[in-house]
């Protein structure tokens, strides 16, 4: 096992553990005990979700939070729910995916120059983390991107996403260049993990069921935009 392979287990080991903000801890709680009809014999994960991905990615993914029946379920990522359903169908037609389902952790599923992260790490109510809960939630965030030493392209899927990106990016540069959120939106921005260096952001929609099932999002726009990021991180 690689040392950044080890670092990051060691970081998600403590960020399971994370109470830092009582109602998302009592909504993903809640909603653990609760359940959902078509999965009352399963036990839920219930707790904060880590990154999950290959070390060495050259592209973060950066989501929003986790499904309370998805990832609060499962304990990974996009896993779990028709969000998932379709990113990792996505993931598997660029070859980044090792398969085109995520089930649930330990299923085989391996990501290959890709890692998803999200700002708020734990389901929030009504799919909405308040300013004060992503602001909490950002140290794991940066601590995860710092391992992530050779991660240059972000795709971030949606606005609280693409925010969350430029936040970071603030933090070492100027961005008042990058456009506002939008589907297909590009910029060149300083690293979000510092060090002086540039990365490239893009926009997506949200993977949401809300987006796919209407037609907002369809695989071939999605398709699209992942490809331009995915070449982009290929550089």
């Amino acid at each position: 096992m690689t040392s950044k392979r080890r670092s990051l287990e060691l970081l998600h080991e403590a960020l399971v553990e994370c109470r830092r903000c009582d109602r998302l801890v009592a909504w993903r709680e809640e909603v653990a005990r609760v359940k959902r009809r078509a999965y009352r014999d399963e036990t839920y994960w219930g707790r904060p979700i880590p990154g999950f991905g290959d070390p060495d990615a050259t592209l973060i993914i950066m989501g929003l939070a986790p499904a309370a029946h998805g990832g609060n379920r499962t304990g990974r990522m996009f896993t779990g729910d028709r969000s998932g359903d379709f990113l990792y169908a996505a993931l598997h037609r660029a070859g980044v995916a090792s398969q085109p389902t995520s089930v649930r952790r330990g299923d085989g599923l391996t990501l290959t120059g890709a890692f998803i992260v999200a700002p708020c790490r734990c389901a929030p109510p009504e799919n909405k983390p308040t300013p004060a809960e992503l602001a909490s939630c950002r140290p794991w965030l940066e601590a995860e991107l710092a391992l992530l030493d050779r991660a240059h392209t972000y795709l971030a899927l949606g606005k609280t996403g693409y925010d969350a990106v430029l936040t970071l990016a603030k933090k070492h540069g100027n961005v008042s260049a990058a456009p506002p959120f939008a589907h297909g939106a590009r910029a060149e921005i300083p690293d979000p993990r510092g060090g002086g260096g540039l990365a490239w952001l893009f926009g997506s929609y949200h993977v949401s069921q809300q987006n796919t099932q209407t037609g907002r999002l369809t695989a071939a726009m999605f398709d699209e935009v992942l490809e331009a990021a995915l070449k982009r991180a290929r550089v």
